[in-house]
Formats: C-alpha cells, sequence, structure tokens
C-alpha cells in the first residue's frame, strides 16, 4: 500500500477525460483520427517532465516510455498498457466529468440532461463505494474511463516510480495506444522498439478483475450480388440483393447464438452492418467464442444459412469471405503461467481477492499475446462504458495503481 503518498491518478483522470481522443471505425488512416494524437502529446510530455528520459509519441499515435531499472537482477522488462482512444458508440466531444466527492447511493441525475441517471439499482456496483468519491460524465457524453482509466493508472505508477528510487524494480516499458476501439490497437505497434517481454493491460472492470482469457474473434463478410434492373420493367428480371440479405438476416436464429441471448462462455455470431443497394449488398458479421476451434463451426453453419436462402434465387450469387480478427490470449499466457502467478502474488500482498472472468470480447493484450508480447488485464474501476452512464471510483483507481506498484516488486523479487 502506497503510504504518505499523495495519488495523482483523479487528477490526471479529470484532466484527461475532457480531451476528445474518439476513434472512427470508417477511416483507413493510422491513427482513425488525429485527435488521439492530442493526448498522445500531452502524455509523452509528462513523461519527460517526470525524468522518463526516452518518453515519445510517434506518428500514428502510439507513446513509448522506460523507467529504467534499479536492480542488479537480471528482470523481464515488464509493459503495462493502455488506450487513448473512446468508443465511437457514444459522443466523447466536450466531456465535462464530474466529482461526486461523498456518493451516498441516492440516484445520481446527471445535470446536462436529467433523463439520465445513475441508480445503484442499475449499477450495484454502487454500493460498494459509499461515502467515497466517483465521477460521471454529465449526461450528453460518455465519460472515457475506458481507457483513460488505465492511461491515468500508469501515469500514476511512473510518478510514483521515479519519485521513489527505493522501490525495486526491473525496466518497465509503458505503452499507449490509439485505436484499440476500433480493432487496429497494435496496427503500427513497433515491437522491436517496446523491447518487452511481457505485460498487462489496464483495461478492466471492478476492483479485483483480471482477466487472462478473451474471446476468439473472426469477420465474417457475405456479399450478395443481384440481378439489376429497372423497377418499372423488373418483373421476372429484378433480383433484389437487400431482400436476399434481409432473408438471410432472418434467417439466423432469435432464441440462440446471439449477443442478446448468451452470457459466460457461450459463443455467437453477430450482425454488425448491412448496406449496398438492389444490386449488390454486403453483411458483415463477428463471430465469437472461447475456443478458437468453434469458429470455423460457427462460420460453415452461417455460410450453410446463406446458402439455403440463395438456393430460393439461382440468379443471385454469393461470396463468403472471413478474416481473423484476434484469437484468446489464454492460448498464450497459459505457456508463461508467472504473469497471473506474480499478479496473484500483487493482489494477495494488498489484501484484494482476485476475480478471475473471462473477458467476451478482446483487447490489446489479445493481440499483443500473439505478437510476442504475452499480456494479461488488470482492472481499473471502469463502469458501464460506451455509455452516458459510465462511472468509475476513484478508489479503485488508487487501488489499481498499488497493485502495479506491488507487482513490479513481485517480479524483481522472482527474478
Amino acid at each position: 500500500m502506497l503510504l504518505d503518498y499523495d495519488f495523482t491518478v483523479s487528477e490526471r483522470f479529470l484532466r484527461y477525460v475532457q480531451i476528445d481522443t474518439q476513434s472512427d471505425p470508417n477511416s483507413h488512416s493510422h491513427p482513425s483520427t488525429e485527435k488521439q494524437k492530442t493526448l498522445s502529446n500531452i502524455l509523452a510530455a509528462e513523461l519527460l517532465a517526470m525524468g522518463v528520459t526516452d518518453a515519445h509519441a510517434d506518428e500514428y499515435g502510439y507513446v513509448y516510455a522506460t523507467v529504467p531499472s534499479n536492480s542488479a537482477k537480471n528482470i523481464p522488462t515488464i509493459c503495462f498498457c493502455a488506450h487513448v482512444d473512446t468508443a465511437p458508440d457514444c459522443s466523447g466531444t466536450n466531456v465535462k466529468p464530474i466529482l461526486h466527492p461523498h456518493y451516498n447511493g441516492m440516484d445520481l441525475v446527471l445535470p446536462d440532461d436529467a433523463t439520465q441517471i445513475i441508480s445503484a439499482k442499475q449499477y450495484p456496483y454502487l454500493l460498494k463505494h459509499l461515502d467515497t468519491a466517483i465521477i460521471t460524465a454529465s449526461g450528453k457524453t460518455l465519460l472515457g474511463g475506458d481507457d483513460k482509466a488505465g492511461v491515468s493508472i500508469i501515469m500514476d505508477l511512473a510518478n510514483y516510480l521515479m519519485n521513489h528510487p527505493a522501490i525495486p524494480h526491473g525496466a518497465i516499458s509503458i505503452l499507449f495506444t490509439p485505436d484499440e476501439e476500433v480493432g487496429r490497437g497494435t496496427d503500427k505497434l513497433d515491437m522491436k522498439k517496446l523491447g518487452a517481454d511481457f505485460g498487462y493491460t489496464l483495461d478492466g472492470g471492478a476492483l479485483g478483475d483480471f482477466e487472462d482469457e478473451t474471446f476468439s474473434a473472426d469477420a465474417a463478410i457475405i456479399t450478395i450480388n443481384g440481378v439489376i434492373a429497372h423497377p418499372g420493367d423488373g418483373k421476372n428480371k429484378l433480383v433484389n440483393a437487400l431482400k436476399i440479405g434481409g432473408e438471410i438476416l432472418a434467417a439466423l436464429p432469435t432464441d440462440s447464438w446471439s449477443p442478446e441471448t448468451t452470457a459466460g462462455r457461450e459463443g455467437f455470431v453477430h450482425p454488425v452492418s448491412f448496406e449496398g443497394g438492389s444490386e449488390k449488398a454486403v453483411i458483415e458479421l463477428i463471430v465469437r467464442d472461447f475456443d478458437s476451434n468453434k469458429l470455423a463451426d460457427y462460420e460453415h453453419r452461417l455460410k450453410g444459412i446463406a446458402e439455403s436462402v440463395l438456393l430460393k434465387h439461382p440468379k443471385a450469387t454469393m461470396q463468403f469471405e472471413v478474416r481473423e480478427q484476434y484469437r484468446n490470449m489464454k492460448e498464450v499466457l497459459d505457456q508463461h503461467p508467472q504473469v497471473s502467478t506474480y499478479a496473484k502474488e500483487a493482489y494477495d500482498r494488498l489484501g484484494i481477492n482476485m476475480h478471475k472472468t473471462p473477458i467476451r470480447g478482446g483487447t490489446d493484450g489479445s493481440r499483443l499475446s500473439f505478437i510476442g508480447l504475452p499480456c494479461a488485464n488488470i482492472f481499473t474501476g471502469m463502469q458501464a462504458i460506451h455509455s452516458k452512464h459510465e462511472w468509475i471510483a476513484v478508489n479503485d483507481m488508487q487501488q489499481a495503481v498499488n497493485i502495479l506498484v506491488e507487482l513490479v516488486q513481485v517480479w524483481e523479487l522472482n527474478a
């Protein structure tokens, strides 16, 4: 536990969330939005001001920095990673964070939109934070805890280590990425420059949460080619690709195999986009399961559903394409059990019960694990992410800082 230390994590968080860093899934630039670089440049400058001499932001919006080792031991370099972008799901422009210093259990009516009410009935985790500080947005935007909480926690860790040289640790690599929310957080990452051996993303939820398992993920693209004709003379000629696409969507199960009907370790297939016109239409779907081997079965089933619809429209044609997105990081982490074992030791040192839960999604850690950096995920406290109800407890962020300080010492002790 950090004694006689004034945490900077909440102050940093309140500043960072006011910087619009929303990413754009429809952009093909790197990063997808230039405004992400605003925060990246601020973070690099703040790290330099702390004395982290190699801190810099590159042309793609990645921030790299290293807190040097102060131990004589040969210790693996540990990376702590968070992403600077916020989700496209909800506006991230003009975020107005509100600090509620002593949450009293009552409903929180957000001032900029009185219809936005955060209640303990809807979010019972609030009741674990009575009479402590929480932070919300004002009702018109998301807050940005995903993942500016993670950014703030790592920055406070760096601040602590640079000001407490007696804490023994190996080299600590700091990485802030753009575009995680649009699935491109590692696309331009320079692994050689990063130079880390193992890692932890700070992108998790409630106090004590720890994830070393994610979905495996593919994208499936169904392209339907109809037959175009003037609608005034379309009888027995026109074959409408949009209608065929609608039939395919209608043929998907409604009581299973979807995000709205599954939980826990159940996988699903989920349409995310349907675009086009009468002549050509494209359906994009995501395919998810914790068992990578099941993805091929799901895709075979999905293709079969689409083909059965096309049989009713012999003049139409279809292309079915699958693109790999990411894989369950547990496949890698099982080969490096110390990543989870040492984290558990850090949690135990602070008397925090570790709750291992599989992520029904992915993090930068999913991809990092498969490109040479075995990487698990640690809590930040963020709740109701990607929404106007997003909130976070200051204590949870501070406890995450405590965890990281203990964790770097555990790695040093076990070297």
